[in-house]
């Protein structure tokens, strides 16, 4: 694993995009960043890391997608690599909140952004964005965010977790390989709120009770509705409320 370990960049997805774009770079190299100015999540929203408490990474991943079909998969893939990875350090209570948020009890520790690139031949590159809130402790602005040290209530070793974290994609990319259907049946299990009544706010303010049943191949999020139907979203087209 090659590591690239920066103090202060816009972004280390695009930072990595970018060197991937000029030169060869080996499978799973990752760009660190003790803080990132322009951080990114899904749909373009910000990602804000107090610096030097918190874990900012990207890992290229390529060679592992052979049916675009598989892309919702591999964000899956990802999200269970984290999920392990966080279970070794004995972080309590963890889901995963569609589409790739990281929860611990009811509060987010984590987020996941991926980027693809499909090239001429076919063959996928993917920049995998990982977020995650290690040291920090003030989140007197972000009401439901957290961090493995106030849900631990120690502090912890950000390269021992960044370590973990890579050993998890490895093997999860392996899987993804083999046995892909493992994978879903992992992640419907860690869904944050399945099967439980759930309000969600549409784009224009509407609120509706709903339960969610699990997620398409596609990535939409499937409810159950109070007249028994089961309706899909996409991102950003809905926000559970909790």
């Amino acid at each position: 694993m090659k590591l690239i370990k920066l103090d202060a960049i816009d972004s280390t997805n695009d930072f990595l995009k970018g060197l991937a774009s000029k030169q060869f770079v080996e499978n799973f190299t990752v760009v660190t960043a003790e803080i990132q100015t322009k951080g990114k999540g899904q749909m373009g929203s910000v990602w804000v890391a107090e610096k030097g408490k918190n874990l900012t990474m990207s890992v290229l991943i390529k060679d592992v997608l052979i049916d675009l079909n598989q892309i919702y998969t591999l964000n899956i893939a990802v999200a269970l690599a984290v999920v392990r990875a966080l279970q070794l350090f004995k972080i309590p209570e963890l889901a995963i909140k569609w589409p790739n948020d990281i929860m611990s009890y009811n509060y987010k520790i984590g987020g996941i952004l991926i980027e693809n690139s499909i090239k001429i031949d076919g063959s996928v590159t993917s920049i995998v964005g990982i977020g995650i809130n290690i040291n920090q402790t003030n989140f007197a602005n972000l009401p439901k965010g957290s961090s493995l040290a106030v849900i631990a209530k120690q502090e912890f070793d950000k390269q021992a977790v960044l370590l973990a974290i890579v050993q998890e994609l490895k093997d999860a990319m392996i899987v993804l390989k083999t046995n892909p259907d493992s994978l879903w049946r992992e992640y419907l299990n860690l869904l944050f709120k399945k099967n439980v009544p759930v309000t969600f706010e549409l784009p224009d303010g509407d609120r509706f009770m709903g339960i969610i049943q699990g997620v398409s191949a596609q990535g939409k999020l499937q409810i159950l509705l109070e007249n028994d139907a089961v309706v899909q979203y996409n991102i950003k087209e809905i926000q559970m409320l909790y």
